[in-house]
């Protein structure tokens, strides 16, 4: 009897408990709970919508509550975190003392596995592809955001530095080159004054003058056709060039120096082939190459300079009988002061300034330069042109004269 006592007590506990749960869950349907996302100060969201930077907001226990796409493509934030723990600690930083922060960081680039189709809780456009790998110097302004929120602000400094490395590196070759010549110049003009009556001796000093005053001369030369070049639009200067008259130009002016080594300079047979551009330039961009070319070829040796048309481009191809390149130097012999062989360069007298000139005069006619080379096989530089077209009354295309440009 007891038994039954308790089992029914227990029975109507339950029912009593399942009616209490039913009356609970109807209250929630008709009064639902409503759970705040987190948001902003009022107007934050609007400015920084055109605030132009790539932004990120963190609340108290740094999970992102805000991103800008331009965050997720430098690969700042994955998901709701913030990748780089310098940043955190900015934040956490600015959220202790309450005061505004500004730091310049480089920080290394992540490639993204997974990006967010959209910023965190912001909606928006489409997040960028991330970008690769390698270095991101970042500006970083963090400042307080109401009182629960940090935003990030980073400004890409990226492209300023690296111009900046390029320019302080420049600066310091040419300084480095300058200083080799007028050092060398002012030792011999030391050993002259002290040796006024050895006739063999001044000869033989004035001699390494002559040849370091012109080293320096075509030095100087170099970099001032070079700066030269950075800062003139070909566009309002150019006319119609006949590149045959351009290989013969830049031909005359090497014969010499080829001569001297009794190296051939086997020019190809001439083709109708015209570009729009600056006459001087391509001349001195040919010139090089083929100055290279013998500067660089054993004696009695021969240079081949020739020409081709074709799909709407102009190539001329200058190749050489010499050492050849590997491919680790073929990749950096278009840079600034680049040489393969820095004591032949000094004895060839090459300034390593040659062929940056070439590629900066190509690339200004929308054209592009390359090589192909193999060690003990030689090398061969191949210049590429926009072929200029001309457009008849008949609806045709020709290239000659006398006839409408197309521009």
């Amino acid at each position: 009897m007891v038994v039954g006592l308790l089992a029914g007590l227990i029975g109507l506990a339950l029912g009593v408990f399942g009616m209490f749960a039913f009356s609970l869950s109807e209250r929630s349907r008709r009064f639902p709970v409503h759970i705040d996302e987190p948001t902003l100060p009022d107007g934050a969201a609007e400015v920084l919508s055109v605030v132009g930077k790539a932004y990120i907001v963190i609340d108290t226990v740094d999970g992102v509550v805000r991103a800008s796409p331009g965050a997720y493509a430098f690969g700042l934030v994955r998901g709701h975190t913030v990748v780089h723990p310098e940043l955190i600690n900015l934040a956490q930083r600015v959220r202790r003392d309450g005061v505004i922060e500004e730091q310049d960081l480089i920080l290394p680039r992540l490639v993204l596995s997974s990006t967010p189709a959209t910023a965190a809780h912001g909606g928006g456009a489409p997040v960028p592809n991330a970008p690769g790998q390698g270095t991101l110097v970042i500006q970083v302004r963090v400042a307080p955001l109401g009182e629960e929120y940090i935003l990030l602000l980073a400004d890409d400094r990226t492209e300023i530095a690296r111009t900046e490395a390029v320019r302080n590196d420049f600066v310091a070759n040419v300084s480095h080159e300058l200083k080799t010549p007028v050092g060398a110049i002012s030792l011999l003009a030391e050993a002259l004054e002290s040796a006024p009556e050895d006739q063999a001796t001044v000869r033989r000093f004035a001699s390494r003058m002559m040849t370091e005053s012109a080293r320096l001369a075509a030095l100087v030369q170099d970099i001032i056709e070079l700066s030269r070049l950075q800062g003139k639009d070909v566009a309002q200067v150019a006319t119609e060039v006949d590149i045959n008259s351009v290989i013969a130009e830049a031909v005359d002016r090497t014969r010499m120096p080829a001569q001297s080594k009794n190296i051939t300079l086997a020019v190809g047979a001439p083709l109708p082939a015209a570009v729009y551009g600056d006459h001087s330039q391509l001349v001195t961009a040919l010139r090089n190459l083929i100055d290279n070319a013998v500067r660089y070829s054993p004696d009695n040796t021969q240079v081949g300079i020739g020409l081709s048309v074709g799909d709407g481009v102009v190539s001329v191809s200058i190749s050489d009988q010499g050492d050849g390149l590997t491919p680790q130097e073929q990749d950096r012999i278009f840079e600034r002061f680049y040489r393969v062989d820095t004591a032949r360069s000094r004895h060839t007298g090459g300034t390593g300034l040659g062929l940056s000139i070439v590629k900066h005069i190509v690339g200004n006619h929308g054209g592009e330069v390359t090589l192909w080379s193999a060690p003990k096989m030689g090398s061969t530089f191949t210049v590429r042109l926009p072929q200029l077209t001309y457009s008849t009354s008949d609806g045709g295309t020709h290239h000659g004269a006398d006839r409408h440009l197309e521009l």
